[in-house]
């Protein structure tokens, strides 16, 4: 089982990530920002990933910083269970659909991180979440998983339809990046036989 268990703690946060890759998409979420949990959802139950976050933070301020270190933990988290990298797929891309919105998400599992980012949403807040964490979420993830991502939402005029894309498409993605494929054994996907 590709597994990790990671806790976070900071003058600003605590947080606390399972993770568990082989799982079947069961998800235990409570960041204090209800929004933000049904995205965490989104990837736990598209990816197939077994997720559960703990998260206190210093929400009277604003979500900022419990998005962005929860991404840095679950990407923390995803560099320990992927672990090696042995017998992985290393690419995984997916375009979701909904309604009116389209996304795509690219993944590589690298070993180096980056963030390409395109998504211009139809407006800044989609209830009481600034859309600009999204992006945080990903960068602080990129950055501690040491993967490189491209998420282009290529349509859409509904910013919830646009973000929910976007996490459903990553779940897809990363499911397909991480999945174990028999004919690669025990090969690392590099040239440099290094990931």
């Amino acid at each position: 089982m590709r597994t990790a268990q990671v806790t976070r703690q900071t003058a600003e946060t605590r947080i606390s990530v399972e993770l568990n890759l082989d799982g079947s998409g069961v998800s235990k979420l409570a960041t204090g920002i209800g929004f933000f949990d049904h995205m965490l959802d989104q990837i736990a139950r598209h990816g197939l990933v077994d997720l559960t976050v703990q998260a206190e933070g210093d929400l009277h301020i604003d979500g900022h910083h419990t998005v962005e270190d929860v991404g840095i933990t679950i990407g923390q988290a995803l560099a320990i269970a992927i672990g090696d990298k042995k017998g992985v797929r290393r690419y995984g891309h997916a375009y979701v659909p909904l309604d009116e919105a389209l996304s795509r998400v690219v993944i590589d599992f690298s070993g180096r991180p980056g963030l390409e980012w395109h998504v211009p949403f139809a407006r800044a807040m989609i209830g009481e979440f600034d859309v600009d964490l999204a992006h945080e979420f990903f960068q602080g993830l990129v950055n501690h998983a040491f993967m490189s991502i491209h998420v282009d939402n290529l349509r859409g005029d509904n910013a919830h339809h646009q973000c929910e894309t976007v996490f459903k498409a990553f779940g897809r993605a990363l499911r397909a990046a991480a999945e174990i494929d028999p004919r690669m054994g025990q090969t690392i996907p590099s040239t440099k036989g290094s990931l």
